[in-house]
């Protein structure tokens, strides 16, 4: 909650209001402190003390991100007392300079933050809606509408600094002269890194275990019609999706790019939230989904996933059929990449030669062929670990990024050992590290600058602080 406070109004405790009452303070009153009656300590409900701009931080905002930040494991540079304070200040500088630039966010990209959030928070009590209702004494209707505003701002923020940053850029020349002043051991260490071509096969799965698995899923659909139980307490006894299981299903808004394409197309087509979907096949396994709710162009529905079992009998053989393929390989009949592009079932790699590709954000690329080992698949990890380069190993079982059970067998095509990072080798890496700080000193910069030109007030408990950023005490 934001109480809007002139500036020229002293800064006041809360007193306790009635319960219904919807401005507990009133910042247009006239500031006449000879008729203010002292407050007793024990009736303050609230207090501001911050002012920064015309908005006002309460000691409420404060503890809320403390409550927050101890939920998802944040810990603070410094005194969170004062940490937290100044980091809702500067927020709310970036909040300011992104509505006067027109900086706009989406109602639908804001409600999937919320929903994401509330997932993670979710997780964090094994799925429980009444256990994070008890923890944060508010229901789950109540936390979606008080972090609107907040994810809303969060994402104006983001844009702003993206939009302050976004013509800064660093040359070959600029990385040598920064990276030329430093000592050796304060290079940045760059750890073994490798690159993994794999060649994979599924193993066949028995019609009578596919028949076995939509016979369930049509029970529990008959289960729900006859009014025997809910789809929500279905999906947690027996969902094999083990994180919207402990949601009930849910799998909050997203959009139809985020979803397999076949349970897409379904989940998309839903108009009535109390019927169930026909059984679906995807990647994942067979599915039955129910709506939940339509927002634009983002879709939240719950599912019950079951995965067919893969028997013995079928993995032994597709392991012996992959161990058949490389020892063809090492005899010179066809190349591992030959094997990869003609005889693999997996659609992600196939087409490059069986190469593994990293998608995750690293060294200013958002995919690269090349792993760090905590980032490979287990399995895939534990293999290639004690392997020679070019070298290619036995077929083993892994569990895929679809969670479905698949045999390979994996080539290591190249090691890069852990290191100091230098210029020749580790350009990319370095040329990272100078961007970002030079991004990081622009907006710190920036922040300060800001401040110059803003009214702050600070309550006097807070006079003593070191904070980040000079200029708050004027």
């Amino acid at each position: 909650m934001i109480v809007p406070v002139m500036a020229a109004v002293p800064l006041l405790s809360i007193a306790t209001m009635p319960e219904h009452s919807a401005i507990p303070y009133q910042a247009s009153a006239p500031a006449d402190t000879d008729s203010i009656v002292p407050v007793p300590v024990q009736s303050v409900i609230d207090e501001v003390i911050w002012v920064v701009g015309d908005e006002a931080i309460l000691k409420s905002d404060v503890e809320n991100m403390r409550m927050q930040a101890a939920m998802e494991g944040i810990k603070w540079n410094g005194d969170p007392d004062c940490a937290i304070p100044e980091q809702i200040a500067v927020q709310k500088l970036f909040v300011h300079q992104a509505d006067i630039d027109s900086i706009e966010v989406t109602d639908a990209d804001v409600a999937q933050d919320v929903e994401n959030q509330i997932s993670t928070w979710l997780d964090m009590v094994d799925g429980s809606r009444e256990r994070l209702e008890e923890y944060k004494h508010q229901t789950i209707t109540e936390m979606r509408n008080e972090m609107r505003d907040e994810f809303k701002d969060r994402q104006k923020v983001q844009k702003m600094k993206q939009k302050l940053v976004e013509n800064i850029a660093v040359t070959p020349a600029d990385v040598r002269r920064y990276f030329s002043t430093l000592p050796q051991d304060s290079l940045p260490y760059v750890p073994t890194e490798v690159e993994v071509q794999i060649v994979c096969e599924t193993p066949r799965i028995d019609p009578e275990e596919i028949n076995r698995v939509k016979d369930e899923l049509r029970e529990y659909t008959e289960r729900v019609n006859k009014g025997e139980s809910t789809f929500q307490t279905l999906a947690r006894l027996y969902s094999e999706d083990p994180g919207s299981a402990r949601r009930g299903g849910e799998l909050g808004l997203m959009g139809r790019g985020t979803l397999d394409p076949a349970f897409a197309t379904v989940a998309f087509n839903l108009t009535d939230p109390k019927k169930i979907s026909k059984i679906v096949e995807s990647e994942f396994g067979y599915h039955i989904i129910q709506l939940v709710e339509k927002r634009g162009d983002k879709v939240n529905v719950r599912h019950i996933l079951k995965k067919p079992v893969v028997s013995d009998e079928a993995i032994e053989k597709a392991l012996g059929r992959l161990d058949s393929i490389a020892a063809d390989i090492r005899e010179g009949k066809f190349s591992f990449e030959d094997a990869a592009s003609m005889l693999s079932d997996d659609k992600e790699t196939r087409s490059n030669k069986g190469l593994m590709s990293n998608s995750q954000m690293q060294y200013g690329r958002s995919i690269t062929s090349r792993f760090q080992m905590q980032d490979l698949p287990p399995e895939v990890a534990k293999v290639v670990d004690t392997m020679q380069v070019g070298q290619i190993s036995k077929s083993f079982q892994m569990i895929n990024s679809k969670g479905k059970t698949v045999c390979v067998i994996a080539k290591l095509k190249s090691r890069v050992d852990g290191h100091r990072a230098n210029i020749s080798d580790d350009f990319q890496v370095l040329k990272e590290v100078v961007l970002n700080k030079r991004q990081q000193e622009t907006l710190h910069q920036w922040v300060v600058d800001k401040i110059k030109g803003v009214y702050t007030h600070l309550n006097d408990n807070y006079r003593d602080c070191k904070f980040e950023y000079e200029g708050w005490i004027k």
